[in-house]
């Protein structure tokens, strides 16, 4: 069985919008950065397994708290 060049530049360029669009929405909710985030996984998905474990962690990490409860009156 061949694998073409075309499918394979196909994969790679449909897994890098996938994983950037994720990394981007789950770095506006789990970092202060999401724009330095999704660029980190939009160079990780060109490797596509290293893409797929970046996400992983993104998931697992906890989200930020944009409520700032410091400053609430008691």
């Amino acid at each position: 069985m061949n694998i073409s060049a075309t499918i394979a530049g196909q994969i790679v360029f449909t897994s890098v919008i996938i994983i950037g669009i994720l990394s981007y929405y789950l770095g506006k909710r789990k970092t202060s950065t999401p724009k330095i985030t999704t660029l980190i996984g939009v160079l990780l998905s060109f490797i596509l397994p290293i893409g797929v474990i970046y996400l992983a962690f993104l998931v697992l990490k906890n989200d930020i708290n944009s409520n700032n409860t410091s400053d609430a009156v008691e």
